[in-house]
């Protein structure tokens, strides 16, 4: 039987530096297992890419949402990655940590040694930022996070015209005051997208104590006697367990890893038995407390040369493809997530709750054929992310089958203070629209159009356009309440030896992109691992 130190589960934005950091100390042999396979594709290198990998069966695991009440009845498709990197390799790039209270909420919540001054460190470990080294970047970690390698008048103006509607640009809006409007920063190295698989993995996979499987699904986490002590995978075709003496991590992603836990016979005991799984730990909150950003989407049409729909159309987009191809330059090297605003939808908050977003291009997004269309005419698209919601959903099982897909309902706006907050923002998204220098650019709004003026009708246009954020978390929350899954150093309740590191450990999910906490979470567990150094199995 295959046997190793420690067996981590997914290859993604946590799982990577996990199984990096724990291979350091050359005494530790490490497994990292991912279910997709290589990442070395030019759509997924290519930040302008991610438009590409929708709906690709090789590298994302194609989800989509039960029926959604609030929504319409609408089953929101949900891109996962399912390759080298996870959901760092199909995501936005865009590198933003959230506000220094989410953490210390977290900490409140039962989440010791959470709070914001503990998650900092480990922040500025992983980071590798291209304007050096401050009181709150590093210049000299593993990923690299850069500015935008071009700036489209648009967005200057939109950013200007933020100050002129009384939000004042920032020069960082991953420093205080954390509120502001700037550009985004993005995990892009060189023109090229920088996944947690080539900021941690790639630089050290010739270490001999790390060994990294592709292409191998992990079926279930062996238990025996309340211990985890290895996972059963299917490979080639073929079933077969693999030991570990010391610990298992389960850095699945916040859909994925609730999902294997429930398989494994972790769950509520009610839901298992139903399924003719053998309860090994009854934990109710398996899969319970699914949280995600709600987005709700804008698009104006503007002058001509206030966008980049003409550029991406034609035999215009040839010359862009020549360009990036001979210079990793122009506008595929750029993430489509261009800028935000972060304001507080009242002044007596404590923090901002919305983010608004505006992109120099506009599209739309058919997600059962898996394309996108870049409109016909000049247009910029914008969004209102709605940054702590209220609502809550499930992950649930529809079967007992490992290879069949979960049901996952995330319960959009059913708060309906979601829908107040985000409304809000729609109209401050309007606002700022309105002021110069940007006003000047704008021909006229496209979505939801000028018709929808009263808050009944802007309702009815985020029930059926608003879309997620694909910020999918909290499914396998830490804390030490009744529906808590691990405890702050991300132990599994009640079963020894295996841990659960990824977004879906977040008792609340954080005020802006998610990718960045899911880096820091896997940073500091494996930190914790090996402060532990649990003995070998015998």
């Amino acid at each position: 039987m295959e046997i190793y130190d420690y067996v981590v589960i997914g290859a993604g934005s946590a799982g990577c530096p996990v199984a990096s950091r724990l291979s350091e100390d050359a005494g530790n042999s490490v497994l990292l297992i991912e279910a997709g396979g290589s990442a070395d594709y030019f759509w997924i290198r290519t930040p302008a890419g991610m438009g590409q990998m929708f709906r690709e069966p090789d590298y994302n695991w194609n989800y989509f949402t039960e029926p959604v009440p609030g929504a319409k009845d609408r089953s929101i498709f949900w891109p996962r990655g399912k390759t080298m990197g996870g959901s760092s390799a199909v995501n936005g790039m865009v590198y933003m940590r959230g506000h220094p209270l989410d953490f210390d909420g977290w900490e409140k919540l039962g989440a010791d040694g959470w709070g914001w001054e503990d998650v900092l460190p480990y922040f500025l470990k992983s980071e590798s930022n291209t304007r050096g080294a401050s009181t709150f970047h590093n210049g000299a970690g593993m990923m690299r996070v850069s500015d935008p390698i071009l700036r489209h008048p648009t967005i200057e103006d939109y950013v200007r015209s933020a100050g002129r509607a009384g939000y004042p640009r920032v020069d960082d809006l991953n420093a205080p005051p954390y509120e502001g409007a700037d550009y985004h920063q993005h995990t892009i190295r060189e023109g090229r997208r920088e996944t947690s698989y080539n900021a941690f993995i790639e630089p050290v996979r010739h270490r001999p104590n790390l060994k990294v499987m592709e292409r191998m699904q992990v079926l279930r986490v062996v238990v025996e006697n309340g211990e985890a002590t290895g996972v059963e995978v299917l490979h080639q075709g073929q079933k077969r367990v693999i030991a570990a003496r010391r610990e298992i991590v389960l850095s699945g992603g916040s859909l994925n890893s609730p999902h294997l836990l429930m398989l494994s016979g972790i769950g509520d005991g009610g839901m298992l038995q139903s399924h003719g799984i053998a309860v090994r730990q009854h934990l109710p909150g398996v899969g319970r407390n699914l949280q995600d950003h709600w987005f709700g989407p804008m698009i104006w049409e503007v002058t001509p040369g206030s966008s980049y729909n003409s550029t991406l159309a034609g035999w215009r987009k040839y010359l862009e493809g020549a360009k990036y191809l001979l210079t990793r330059k122009g506008l595929l090297g750029l993430s489509v997530s261009a800028s935000a605003v972060f304001v507080r939808s009242a002044p007596e908050l404590a923090q901002p709750d919305l983010q608004m977003v505006l992109r120099p291009v506009s599209y739309t997004f058919h997600p059962h054929k898996g394309i996108v269309l870049v409109d016909p005419f000049p247009g910029v698209s914008a969004g209102v992310v709605l940054l702590n919601p209220g609502s809550r959903g499930q992950v649930t099982l529809k079967s007992a089958d490992p290879v069949a897909a979960p049901a996952f309902q995330p319960n959009y706006l059913s708060d309906p203070d979601d829908g107040r907050r985000t409304l809000i923002g729609l109209h401050k998204m309007r606002e700022i629209m309105a002021q110069a220098p940007v006003a000047a650019r704008v021909v006229g709004e496209k979505m939801p159009g000028l018709q929808a003026q009263s808050d009944e009708a802007l309702l009815e246009h985020l029930k059926t356009n608003g879309n997620c954020g694909w910020h999918q978390v909290g499914t396998c929350k830490m804390g030490k309440d009744a529906m808590a899954v691990v405890n702050p150093r991300l132990q599994v309740h009640g079963v020894a030896r295996l841990r659960v590191a990824d977004g879906s450990v977040m008792p609340t999910i954080t005020s802006g992109n998610t990718a960045a906490p899911c880096v820091m979470i896997g940073e500091k567990a494996a930190a914790m691992i090996r402060e532990d150094a649990l003995p070998r199995r015998a």
